[in-house]
């Protein structure tokens, strides 16, 4: 872990220094010239090696017709790296939406590659930091290219995307271009469900003559215009079928019957993560269930709905809940 951070900070001062990059950029990011380097690579260095013993045995042996072919061919090797800094040039990278995940999964960070010219821009890559090169992609004439990095998740919290290059090795792959990004994108990662989570609790709000939802459907009151954030358990289905309008079925309960997944009635012994993990394995499984239920966090409490809508709001709170801290509150 030391070796790791220093490596770390070490590119992080060539990237300040030596390229440019002072931290993270806002989105449009727009490839000048200044920010955009290039170099051989092992193909045009073996190049460089064969121009030069062609060289060599044309003064040995006094070959016109040996200066003539080496320094046509060494003509097509600036000209490539001329086509291979004007791919690069003036390319528009942004942002996209991060759908977020649970933690353990690979987060899926969207990148927008935009070229404003009436040119197409072939064979790029873009490549995330430790990560090795994926195959590459066209960008066509006044158009936007959607291309997709991964990154491992091991920890809930915001997850940065961080250090990317976009490189080329168009068009003879003699010359790398290349230059480097630091996208203002993050990705929420939810905590890993704990795999084999207890029951959903028992409703502790129920007094004397309550009943607890056992199934999560009381008795049926009538419909109700449907909502976005409503369960595809509860739509009217067959009033659908008969082209009618999207309708939500509403049931009536009694008062406390409404699941409340609460921080404080989890057993001392689990630690934040672990409380963190058996909560979201209980929101999946109240979801799965079309049960409605509220959550109860040190600080924090959202009151009892619904839907995917109510499912995210949670487990953004979950994902969020004191990242930083080791006990429990």
């Amino acid at each position: 872990m030391a070796l790791r951070r220093i490596i770390s900070r070490m590119r992080a001062t060539v990237d300040r220094l030596v390229f440019r990059v002072k931290g993270v950029e806002p989105a449009p990011i727009v490839l000048g010239q200044r920010r955009i380097f290039v170099l051989p690579t092992r193909s045009g260095l073996s190049y460089m090696m064969a121009l030069l013993t062609m060289l060599i045995a044309s003064i040995n042996y006094n070959l016109s017709l040996g200066y003539a072919l080496v320094f046509l061919l060494a003509g097509v090797a600036v000209v490539s790296i001329v086509h291979a800094f004007r791919n690069l040039l003036q390319l528009s990278i942004g942002p996209g939406r991060a759908e977020p995940v649970f933690a353990g999964e690979s987060a899926r960070f969207r990148l927008l590659v935009s070229n404003d010219r009436n040119r197409r821009r072939p064979a790029l890559r873009l490549v995330a930091a430790g990560d090795r090169p994926g195959d590459g992609f066209d960008v066509a004439a006044r158009d936007t290219h959607a291309h997709t990095l991964l990154r491992p998740t091991s920890r809930r919290g915001q997850l940065a995307l961080g250090r990317v290059v976009i490189e080329t090795t168009y068009p003879l792959g003699l010359i790398r271009a290349w230059s480097i990004l630091m996208p203002d994108a993050h990705c929420l990662v939810y905590p890993a469900p704990e795999p084999l989570p207890p029951p959903l609790p028992a409703n502790a709000n129920a007094g004397p003559g309550r009943r607890q939802a056992e199934s999560g459907d009381d008795d049926f009151a009538g419909l109700r215009t449907h909502d976005r954030a409503d369960s595809p358990r509860h739509v009217a289905w067959k009033v659908v079928a008969r082209d009618g309008p999207m309708l939500t079925k509403r049931f009536s309960g009694l008062a406390g019957s409404d699941l409340v997944l609460d921080w404080s009635t989890l057993p001392a012994s689990l630690d934040v993560e672990r409380r963190l993990s058996r909560l979201c394995a209980w929101i999946l499984a109240a979801d799965s269930q079309g049960r409605a239920f509220a959550l109860q966090l040190p600080g924090v409490r959202i009151g009892a709905a619904a839907g995917s809508q109510h499912v995210q709001a949670c487990l953004a709170r979950l994902a969020l809940y004191r990242e930083n801290a080791n006990a429990p509150g």
